[in-house]
């Protein structure tokens, strides 16, 4: 019988008081402290850290998978775009009468197309309750029916990295084409209000920021608990021994199948609190380039453990944000070579290099 897995490590502990610690101290920062004090964080920053803690949500998502399960994805753009174009969905019914062509119906892309009434599946999307549940049920749907076809096929290794890459690529084709109802090229933007509330005000960016921070929180305390049970013990197994655990009596298909889903809908999530916050949503979020960059995160800060990627996504998203500004042309260039000095001489990530430096 499996026991209970490995105590909770220092570096757990830390990132979770490291976390908790940011989501008080940056909103007093921003909202008590004057704007002209040298302590204080402006509102750009505050967006800006929001954004990070999400892509932090989505390499943990990651990891979930690949650092635990074996499974490469090279997909997860799809997901993340789709709880994105959810959360999307909802903001522009919320613009109502407001945009450029006065419709309190149709979003303004859809005037300019000609549509005569909604798609379908827009049905609902003005009630946050339902947009909210798109957001988790759209990419784990996907994920599910992706994942039975694929694991019961006894799909492996790299060639599901490639489908999960192929299926990411074929579903951005798709978004591109007008007729599919969710902007073309040009996505969903132009966002005004949240639930009510304006998202050009700072209160709203914090509450943002908040609301990412804490989703963040909830989904590795959540994915820790699954980690360290039973299941996640038979899911190192089928990393380690597919073959093996197998023939024990596991459903492994099942396994996969749980854990490819749990993660699809946390890369929702992900989706969905980031689109607000970066004020858009387009076809380019499921580019088969941004899927591999998660990977680069995951790989740098050491898959396997879930606060790695976390700490990878925020050095990797800051070290893009400071060239794209300085050097946007090398940007790609160091993106590869990080991936390549990782796998070279970082088999376990920052974090694998710390433990072994400190012992922790």
């Amino acid at each position: 019988m499996m026991t209970s897995s490995r105590p909770v490590s220092v570096l757990d502990r830390w990132l979770v008081i490291l976390l908790i610690l940011c989501l008080i101290v940056v909103p007093v920062l921003n909202l008590v402290v004057p704007s002209d004090h040298p302590m204080h964080i402006g509102t750009f920053n505050v967006t800006q850290l929001g954004k990070y803690l999400t892509l932090a949500l989505l390499a943990l998502s990651v990891d979930l998978i690949w650092g635990y399960v074996g499974i490469l994805s090279l997909g997860h753009g799809a997901f993340f775009a789709l709880g994105g174009y959810a959360m999307g969905m909802y903001l522009m019914r919320q613009i109502g009468s407001r945009g450029v062509y006065g419709n309190p119906e149709l979003p303004d892309f859809m005037v300019f197309l000609n549509w005569q009434e909604l798609p379908w599946f827009w049905t609902g999307s003005e009630h946050f309750v339902v947009a909210m549940s798109l957001v988790v049920l759209a990419p784990g749907l996907l994920a599910f029916l992706f994942g039975w076809f694929a694991f019961r096929s006894r799909v492996n290794g790299v060639y599901l990295s490639i489908i999960t890459q192929a299926m990411t690529f074929a579903l951005m084709l798709a978004f591109y084409r007008n007729e599919m109802g969710f902007g073309g090229n040009n996505g969903l933007t132009d966002f005004k209000d949240i639930l009510g509330f304006s998202l050009q005000s700072d209160a709203t960016r914090v509450a943002l920021f908040l609301a990412s921070g804490a989703a963040l929180l909830i989904a590795y305390l959540v994915c820790q608990k699954i980690t360290r049970s039973r299941a996640g013990r038979v899911a190192e197994a089928i990393r380690d021994a597919e073959s093996r655990t197998r023939f024990l009596g596991y459903n492994v298909d099942a396994y996969k199948l749980w854990f490819f889903t749990l993660s699809a809908m946390l890369a929702g999530i992900a989706g969905a609190l980031y689109v607000p916050q970066a004020g858009i949503i387009n076809p380019r979020e499921m580019a088969p380039l941004g899927s591999i960059e998660i990977v680069v995160w995951v790989a740098l800060g050491g898959r396997g453990t879930l606060y790695g990627p976390i700490i990878g996504a925020l050095l990797v998203n800051y070290a893009k944000s400071w060239f794209t500004v300085t050097f946007p042309e090398f940007w790609i260039f160091a993106l590869g070579a990080l991936f390549v000095l990782s796998t070279l001489f970082l088999p376990k990530g920052i974090t694998g290099l710390f433990q072994k430096r400190t012992g922790l």
